[in-house]
């Protein structure tokens, strides 16, 4: 079992601190059957007709990257999941303490201080962290530029999406302050999805066959059971012949129905 980041140093006032949801994302994405389709489709092993080999670095990006726990996880272990540490990684949130906090969890995790070591000797192990940015969704990257995108989004139904309000000031240093009503808007954001929990997904499917590779990109999404997760694929299903939806994670059970899913979408390699 592949050892999970600290995420210690995340102000779980400010930031949506991982959870059941975050380490699904983990057990698959590292679970043999995972690991054994992305080694086929990123690996330096690769035909040059798949467009991969040592001299392209896969782009991975975690929208909504939250205390960064998954990001940092796959940039650490990127030889072990991967099999090549010859990928790049990029955190994108619209919470900018999320930002900051994503951004000390996956050094912290390359640096090989989650797991006790202090001389560097993972480094050939590990893919390349760029940095964690405020964004909208995918808004920040250009079209095509993503091969790997994650996203555990505000699933949880509610009656609206609450407004982005972000406290004014430099926090740099992670000590701008900020009141109750803020503090409960930056976490509220994380995990308030609207009608059905999908108002914020939805928006981020409309955007996939845009910003993912066109010859190779792939996208895990988590839902939960209110999100309707087979209609979901049924729905990706008709963007065409060219597209593949895959049920590859699941997390325990309520009134017969998985509680939380993971979506596999790509297009065909």
């Amino acid at each position: 079992m592949l050892p999970t980041p600290s995420t210690s140093h995340v102000d779980v006032n400010r930031v949506y601190e991982p959870a059941e949801d975050s380490f699904l994302l983990l057990d698959t994405l590292s679970s043999a059957a995972e690991s054994s389709f992305l080694k086929d489709r990123f690996g330096p092993d690769l035909e040059s007709t798949k467009g991969v080999g040592q001299n392209v670095s896969p782009l991975v990006m975690e929208v909504g990257v939250g205390s960064g726990v998954v990001l940092a996880f796959l940039t650490r272990h990127a030889n072990a999941i991967l099999g090549t540490s010859n990928l790049v990684s990029l955190g994108v949130d619209i919470n900018q303490y999320a930002c900051k906090a994503s951004g000390q969890s996956v050094d912290l995790a390359c640096r090989g201080l989650s797991y006790g070591s202090r001389d560097g000797s993972e480094s050939l192990t590990t893919g390349l962290f760029l940095t964690s940015i405020s964004g909208d969704l995918t808004s920040a990257v250009r079209p095509g530029a993503v091969d790997i995108l994650i996203f555990n989004p505000p699933y949880v139904p509610t009656s609206a999406v609450p407004q982005a309000i972000q406290p004014a000031g430099d926090i740099v240093d992670g000590e701008k302050g900020t009141n109750a009503d803020e503090d409960a808007n930056l976490i509220s954001m994380s995990y308030a999805g609207g009608i059905d929990g999908m108002e914020v997904t939805d928006r981020l499917l409309e955007q996939l066959p845009l910003v993912l590779n066109a010859g190779r990109g792939v996208a895990y999404i988590l839902l939960c059971a209110q999100n309707r997760p087979r209609d979901v694929a049924q729905r990706i299903r008709q963007w065409g012949s060219l597209w593949t939806v895959d049920i590859v994670g699941r997390s325990g059970k309520q009134g017969g129905w998985e509680k939380l899913q993971i979506l596999r979408i790509c297009r065909r390699s």
